[in-house]
C-alpha cells in the first residue's frame, strides 16, 4: 500500500527564464488547501505589477486529487496545462506553481508559449527542495484513567505519535500513524476492554 507522497519542503526561490525578451518568473509553494492559492498569487501581483500574466497550476491530495490549471489570459492550454504537466512529471502534490510573465514585445506563438511555460515550471521544480512525506491517519482514543498503562504501552511499542492528550479521570489522546499501520493500530485498541477508538 502506498502511504507516502512527494511535495516540497518550503517555497522555492525565484527562477527567471527568458525567451525572446519575455521574462518568465517561476515560484513553487507548498499548500494544503485551495484557499491558500489566491493570497499567494495576490502577493506575486504586488511583486510584479508590470506583469501581464500570472499563470499557475496546483495539485492537492493523494487519493482524492484536486487540481487546477489557469492560463490567466494566455491562449487556452498554453500555460496552465504545461505547468501542471511538470507537477505531474515530478510526481509532487500539495503544491502550487506560478509562472509570472512580463511580455517583451515579441509574440511567441502557441508552441513557443507551451515550451516557455513548461521550461519555466521545470526550472522552478528543479530549484525546489522535494521531500517525501507519509500519508497519516488520525485516531481519537478514549479510556478511563485506570487503563492508561495498557494504552500507553501500545503507543510506545508501536511508535505512534501523540498529537494531543487530555489526562483526567476520563482520558483522551489523539494519535497519528502511517496509513499502512492504521488498520493494525485500530484493531489493537478496538479489541481492548474499556477503550474506545475512532478515526478523525
Amino acid at each position: 500500500m502506498e502511504d507516502t507522497y512527494k511535495t516540497i519542503a518550503f517555497p522555492s526561490s525565484e527562477i527567471l527564464f527568458k525567451e525572446k525578451s519575455s521574462k518568465f518568473f517561476g515560484y513553487a509553494f507548498p499548500i494544503q488547501f485551495e484557499e491558500e492559492v489566491k493570497p499567494l498569487i495576490d502577493d506575486l501581483r504586488k511583486q510584479h505589477p508590470h506583469a501581464v500574466h500570472y499563470c499557475y497550476a496546483y495539485k492537492i491530495g493523494v487519493e482524492n486529487v484536486i487540481y487546477r490549471a489557469n492560463d490567466d489570459g494566455e491562449p487556452s492550454n498554453t500555460a496552465g496545462m504545461p505547468i501542471y504537466g511538470q507537477i505531474q512529471s515530478f510526481g509532487v502534490t500539495n503544491i502550487l506553481v506560478v509562472i509570472v510573465r512580463i511580455f517583451g514585445g515579441v509574440k511567441l506563438g502557441v508552441g513557443g508559449l507551451i515550451s516557455a511555460y513548461r521550461t519555466a515550471a521545470q526550472m522552478t521544480l528543479e530549484s525546489a527542495k522535494i521531500i517525501e512525506k507519509t500519508i497519516d491517519v488520525r485516531f481519537l482514543i478514549a479510556f478511563d484513567y485506570k487503563n492508561i498503562n495498557k494504552v500507553m504501552r501500545v503507543v510506545k511499542e508501536k511508535n505512534v505519535e501523540i498529537v494531543s492528550q487530555k489526562m483526567e479521570m476520563s482520558c483522551e489522546i489523539e494519535i497519528i500513524t502511517r496509513k499502512k499501520n492504521a488498520e493494525m493500530i485500530f484493531d489493537i485498541f478496538n479489541l481492548m476492554f474499556e477503550v474506545e477508538i475512532k478515526q478523525l
